[in-house]
């Protein structure tokens, strides 16, 4: 499993969903069941009125019963809707024969979500805003920035704990154990937009976290 795909199976299962990998091997063929990265299960999902929120943020996870997760770790990389038009092939995932897999592995005839996982969104509204309306008009129900879910993981693990069973979550905890995630400095995560790093300061606070790179955008 990549890295990429770590911190998103990490993620839903720390929000209590049960997460079933489609496949675990990689291929150049187009069978359906390919487009498919992880099949999520909510056992005590909370119905809401209106659609989800474009951007989900964990406290939105509680709505999603049931979703189709496709991830693209493509970190260097922000997804205007220029971006978005060159990759057709992005939206596979939300084609009826491949929701049909899904369905045929969910059993029943509920809804099922459609959720990608990108590294950021464009910062400027009108351009965030056009992304968000292609990705509705593809099929696509929702996405989650990779930075909203190491955010929360980050505060989620804790220092005195051993998760010998993740790499990911004991990585994060040494991490914190030597004051490299300290509370209220969490800028490790903030974007640096001038390109240049600097050696002096370490992580700013989780709120920075959820900048406006990552912010909810609305209903797509």
């Amino acid at each position: 499993m990549s890295v990429s795909e770590t911190i998103v199976r990490e993620f839903f299962e720390l929000h209590g969903f049960l997460v079933h990998q489609r496949r675990k091997f990689v291929t150049s063929s187009l069978r359906d069941e390919e487009e498919i990265d992880f099949l999520i299960l909510n056992p005590r999902p909370v119905k809401a009125p209106g659609p989800l929120p474009a951007v989900l943020e964990p406290d939105h996870l509680r709505r999603v019963a049931r979703a189709i997760v496709v991830v693209k770790g493509w970190h260097t990389e922000t997804f205007g809707a220029g971006r978005l038009e060159r990759t057709s092939g992005l939206f596979r995932f939300a084609d009826p024969d491949v929701e049909a897999q899904a369905r045929a592995f969910f059993g029943d005839a509920g809804d099922i979500d459609k959720v990608l996982v990108l590294p950021a969104l464009p910062q400027d509204e009108g351009a965030r805003a056009r992304s968000l309306a292609l990705l509705k008009s593809k099929g696509v129900d929702a996405v989650i920035p990779f930075r909203t879910m190491l955010a929360d993981l980050i505060v989620h693990t804790e220092p005195n704990r051993n998760y010998q069973k993740s790499d990911l979550l004991q990585t994060i905890r040494v991490l914190k154990q030597y004051d490299l995630f300290r509370e209220a400095q969490m800028e490790l995560f903030k974007a640096r937009r001038s390109g240049r790093r600097s050696s002096k300061r370490l992580p700013a606070s989780p709120a920075d976290l959820t900048s406006a790179d990552d912010s909810p955008g609305g209903t797509i």
